[in-house]
Order: C-alpha cells, then structure tokens, then sequence
C-alpha cells in the first residue's frame, strides 16, 4: 500500500482527510457512524468567548449544486467547550488530529478564545482562525476581506498560543495568494482553503427568501473549481502546508486538489449526504495511488506547479 501519511505544521495525519469545520459537529455526533481512527483528522465547529445561539430558522437549503447555510457560527462558548464532556474532554480521546476553529468579533477576542487553548492544549493539534467573520470595531469589515486585518488577527493569534495555527482564507477576494502570503507573514504556520461563498435562493411561489437570513454560505460540489483554482494560486505564494476545501466527493478530488498544491484535503458538505464518506474517500486515495504506482502521495503534491 501506498505511504498515505501527511506532515504537516507540527502534527502528523495518517492520512491526508480531515473532516471540515461546520459539517462534523464536535465529532461526537458520527462516532457511532464512523471509525474515526481511519481518517486523518477532524476540524470542530468554530468556537467563541461567548455561546452563540446562531440565526433563525430556516438556516439551511439544498440547492443546485450544493447548499446554502446561515447557521450562525452556533457554538457553546469557550468555557463550555473546555469544561464539558461533550467537547474538548471527549475529543482529547480520539484516535486522530483534532483541530478546533476558532472566530470572535474582535480581534482580542480571537485572542482570548487562542489564550483558553493555550492552557488547555493537551489533545489539541493546532487551532484553525476562521477570518471569515465581521469586525465590529470596524464597522462589519470582514476580517477575511481585509489584508491588514486577517493578518492583525493572526497576529494576535499568534501571541497568545503557541499552538499551530491554520488561517481560513475566504474567497471573496480579488487575489487569494496575497492574503495567504499576508496571514503566512503575520505568523500563520498553515493555509486552509476555501470557505463557502455568498449565496441566495428564493423561493419564487411564496415570493419569500428559503433562509430567514436571506444570504448563506454557499457550499457543495460547484464549488470544486474554483476552490482548486485558489489553492493553486495560493501554492504559488507560499511554501506552508495547505488544507484543500471545497466540494470534495471523492477520492478523484482529492488527487486533484493536491495536485494543484494542497497537503491534505477537508471534506464537508459531503458528509451529510454521505456521512462515510471521508473514510471512503481516504481508502479511495490509497488506492488511486497503488493503482498509478505511486510509493508516497507526497510525490504528487504540487505536481501542476512545474
């Protein structure tokens, strides 16, 4: 069998499938479903300083080509997490990388979430920074769209953990490189990327919007080109490992995401169609790589570079 095993900053993965924030819960939730020791790592709903109730029903929507959530970045709250069984003691017994996602509405608040897991790391692989969040010291901003801020957000980050930290690129940017280069520069040890897009539906009998927040997140198989296009681009600009998202359904997408630079690969809205399917899809990239001869999947990645 082909070597399947992923280094990336400062912790290991027995292979290259991690599971994506927002789609996993706190893990807990599949364990019944799925053998957790046969994936890579998992990446936990973003967590806050403070419980988040998230937005109004309805939240989520199938659409073509995927679907639109609002959820609301719904969490327990950074207290909670930590203390109750349900989240950090329960993940600190798995048999794979946890990565937790964290986001704030400042800056210092990122900081303060960071300065919690810092204390509390034992189990904790590295902490994923979701910039895609509104900045209410600045009026809204998104963090994400902002080069100065995603990368003052890093900064403080960085300062107040030493545990490595993934930067969440969102996609409604002009040049994806140059924000993985700024939060890469700001401190960031890794790149995770995409996010979902801004979407819309309309429920067109009722004259009504299908979500009560009326916009979403827009995630799903569409969403696979463009998100290879902006890991490719980002490769380009930087040399850390890259997680690759966005509209992965198999073991093929996978390929084709490191490929174009990735280090691993997180598979999300997929799961809840098919809640197997990161193990299926992690058993069909070791078998694309017997079936082309490959030793060591690290000899692919990147391989559009050249």
């Amino acid at each position: 069998m082909a070597k399947t095993e992923v280094q990336l900053a400062g912790f290991r993965l027995r292979n290259p499938i991690i599971t994506a924030s927002g789609t996993f819960g706190y893990a807990s939730e599949y364990a019944d479903i799925i053998p957790l020791e046969k994936i890579g790592g998992v990446t936990v709903k973003g967590v806050s300083p403070f419980p988040s109730h998230g937005n109004p029903m309805p939240r989520a929507v199938e659409v073509y080509g995927g679907m639109l959530n609002a959820i609301g970045l719904q969490n327990p709250g950074i207290d909670r997490f930590i203390a109750d069984a349900h989240y950090l003691p329960y993940l600190r017994t798995l048999p794979c990388a946890v990565i937790v996602n964290i986001w704030g509405r400042s800056m210092e608040q990122y900081a303060e979430v960071a300065a919690r897991l810092e204390q509390e790391k034992k189990g904790i692989a590295a902490l994923e920074i979701n910039i895609s969040c509104p900045n209410v010291k600045e009026g809204g901003i998104m963090f994400g769209t902002d080069r100065n801020l995603a990368a003052q957000v890093v900064s403080a980050v960085r300062k107040a953990t030493t545990l490595p930290l993934i930067t969440k690129l969102s996609p409604g940017v002009a040049n994806i490189g140059d924000f993985a280069k700024a939060v890469v520069d700001a401190g960031s040890d890794m790149v995770s990327l995409i996010n979902t897009l801004a979407g819309m539906s309309i429920d067109i009998e009722a004259r009504r919007f299908r979500i009560a927040n009326r916009t979403g997140g827009f995630s799903g198989p569409a969403l696979k080109p463009i998100a290879v296009r902006m890991v490719y681009e980002a490769r380009r600009a930087v040399s850390v490992p890259i997680i690759g998202m966005g509209g992965i359904q198999s073991a093929e997408d996978v390929i084709e995401f490191m490929m174009a630079g990735a280090n691993a690969c997180a598979v999300g809205t997929y799961t809840f169609s098919n809640p197997m399917g990161p193990v299926e899809i992690a058993d069909g990239v070791n078998a694309w790589l017997d079936n082309h001869g490959i030793a060591d999947i690290r000899d692919i990645v990147g391989v559009m570079q050249d």
